[in-house]
């Protein structure tokens, strides 16, 4: 991708090399606390609450397969359980552990932290701006809610 005549990146470079940039800050986070980044995605999604197999799989994008293994990879290592879901019986629900909730505020708050670094060189009215501008692609693209800032939902202070 050729950069534009004055030194900057178009729209769509900057925004497949900043989704690299984020996935592997995210990598090095959940490497720091032994686990993969799709375990990470997964304890995040967690936080709010329990969810079904569905909603997971919706949510994280991936294939029925794929997420029984994620989930049973997770069960393994004592981070999540299924229970059975108290609107149907006959469908399971996976839910955060203790382990898996402690270990996911710790891996969240760091996350957030390192992520949070990446325009360390940017005025509050410029990290304002690119989170409005982020915000409204997440927005229109109806990005269901994996990760959320702490603060996220509160009212914003101009």
């Amino acid at each position: 991708m050729a950069k534009q005549d004055d030194g900057r990146i178009g729209v769509v470079s900057a925004l497949v090399r900043g989704t690299f940039l984020v996935n592997a800050v995210y990598a090095q986070s959940a490497r720091a606390y032994g686990i993969t980044s799709q375990q990470g995605q997964l304890l995040c999604v967690l936080m709010a609450q329990p969810r079904g197999m569905g909603e997971l799989g919706a949510m994280l994008g991936l294939a029925k397969s794929s997420l029984t293994g994620l989930v049973d990879r997770s069960e393994r290592n004592g981070l999540v359980r299924r229970e059975t879901d108290p609107q149907d019986m006959r469908a399971v629900r996976v839910a955060l552990t203790p382990e898996g909730s402690a270990l996911v505020d710790e891996f969240y708050a760091e996350t957030c932290r390192r992520v949070g670094e990446l325009p360390a060189g940017f005025s509050d009215a410029e990290r304002d701006a690119l989170a409005d501008l982020l915000g409204r692609i997440v927005m229109d693209n109806e990005v269901p809610m994996v990760f959320a800032e702490p603060d996220e939902g509160a009212a914003r202070t101009p």
